[in-house]
């Protein structure tokens, strides 16, 4: 559980940091440039490497793309109803459509599913979760963000988004063994990630400024923490007939909390940073409350 306590010390650290103003009001996007520019590269690059592709593992992979595709319909199709501004059905679709299948999702794993069960984790979470963000995520991001930007500008956006890059990289240096020092730096830059992350989250994190964004906030959270794990396990149990460990443990990955990287992507783009903020930092909050109950329905299943 220490990383989970690291989790809410950084969120604390960032918050402490901004009410005492020892940061400059803009820090949180030179921590948002660091993490997506070397620190998320650096542990696709490391965590890619030593991955096993297994074909039965392709129903666990495709998780986070489903999420995502969910998660886009729904916010596109309540934010006229909602009236929500392009920036934040954007910051929805990021904050909402992506699972914290890393920082919280492996400790988590461990915990309830054992260690045993970890591998499966890390594939959903750098061939999906981290591959979506990487393609689909930033395309989102940059369609969405203020402005309007032709289809060459958005397409080459998404061409030149670092961890995609680092992605790329990692699969053509697979049949490479890496130098010890190697390994040795991409494990402590990608180490500054979760961190920096949280510490970045906690510095925009303003509970006093939940004015006009709580129905967001509550659509958002509602999908990621509970509609959204339903919707998927009815398919993977019902249509698709799998209920093996390896199903269980991808649909506990469904129901964490939003991913800290899609919150720093949706946040560099303009798309609301308040309600990011809030849905990262309250969306993991009441992720310690779901998860044991989302565990036991999956166990009982």
């Amino acid at each position: 559980m220490n990383n989970i306590n690291l989790l809410f010390v950084c969120l604390l650290l960032g918050m402490g940091l901004r009410t005492t103003r020892r940061l400059p009001e803009n820090a949180h996007v030179a921590l948002n440039a660091f993490i997506i520019n070397i620190s998320l590269p650096a542990l696709i690059v490391l965590q890619i490497h030593h991955v096993a592709l297994q074909t039965q593992l392709l129903f666990s992979i495709a998780m986070p793309w489903l999420m995502f595709a969910l998660g886009v319909g729904f916010f596109w199709t309540l934010s006229s109803r909602l009236k929500f501004s392009r920036e934040t059905t954007g910051a929805l679709m990021l904050a909402g459509g992506l699972a914290n299948t890393s920082f919280v999702g492996l400790p988590m794993i461990e915990a309830f599913f054992g260690a045993s069960n970890m591998a499966t984790g890390i594939l959903i979470d750098q061939l999906g979760s981290y591959l979506v963000l990487s393609t689909l995520g930033i395309t989102v991001a940059a369609i969405y963000s203020a402005g309007t930007e032709s289809k060459t500008a958005v397409f080459k956006r998404v061409l030149t988004f670092p961890p995609l890059l680092a992605l790329i990289a990692a699969f053509i240096l697979m049949p490479f063994e890496f130098p010890d020092w190697v390994s040795d730096a991409l494990k402590r830059l990608g180490d500054t990630l979760s961190p920096l992350a949280l510490v970045s989250v906690g510095f925009q994190l303003r509970f006093d400024q939940t004015t006009g964004l709580k129905t967001a906030l509550a659509t958002g959270l509602g999908f990621k923490l509970f509609l959204a794990p339903i919707v998927i396990a009815s398919i993977y149990f019902i249509v698709l007939g799998t209920g093996e460990e390896i199903t269980r443990v991808t649909l506990f990955e469904a129901g964490m909390g939003p991913m800290i990287g899609g919150a720093i992507v949706a946040a560099q783009h303009g798309l609301n940073p308040p309600l990011v903020s809030l849905m990262v930092g309250v969306g993991i909050s009441l992720s310690f409350l779901t998860l044991p109950l989302w565990s036991y329905a999956l166990h009982h299943l």
